[in-house]
């Protein structure tokens, strides 16, 4: 697992290591499930969870701003009176170079530069303007839906505003 910091992660640079068959040991996504609510449901509203600016988001920071959105959804709305959706996937294969630690490690410590490294975990490549989280509601329930966002917004690592859409046929 990832013991060294999310910021280190949060850049995009180089092109894009996404070739799982070609490496081995690359550790699953930690994101259980893409999808949560009534699929099906009669909405109002769509709430989107958009990022300000390109960044790499982590699959431990979506499932974190997935069950944060999602506990706060099925308080308020209950289990089946909203639907949610995680749009970005992550492709991208995080990797770590492991350094020396403890009792005279300091004298190795420097390693070498620029080295490959392990596959530690995965990561979602994020443009800006992207979305990252859709929430469907009724109507009556926006300031709510826009806190479960706002709080889920929270555990990625880009600046997101909420975009509200009105999904009621004009009539």
């Amino acid at each position: 697992m990832v013991r060294k910091p999310g910021r280190m992660y949060r850049k995009i640079t180089g092109p894009a290591y996404t070739k799982r068959e070609y490496m081995g040991g690359v550790p699953a996504s930690r994101i259980q499930q893409y999808v949560g609510g009534d699929v099906n449901g009669n909405y109002d509203l769509e709430l989107r969870l958009v990022a300000e600016e390109s960044c790499q988001i982590r699959h431990t920071a979506l499932e974190a701003a997935r069950v944060k959105s999602n506990r706060l959804l099925i308080k308020d709305f209950g289990e089946k009176g909203y639907f949610m959706r995680v749009r970005p996937f992550p492709h991208h294969v995080i990797r770590e170079h492991k350094m020396a630690t403890g009792a005279g490690a300091d004298r190795i410590s420097s390693g070498m530069s620029l080295a490959f490294g392990r596959p530690v975990g995965t990561a979602a490549r994020v443009k800006a303007g992207s979305i990252i989280l859709i929430v469907r509601i009724p109507k009556s329930g926006e300031d709510k839906a826009k806190e479960a966002l706002r709080m889920a917004s929270h555990k990625i690592p880009t600046p997101s505003r909420v975009d509200v859409i009105n999904l009621a046929s004009p009539s």
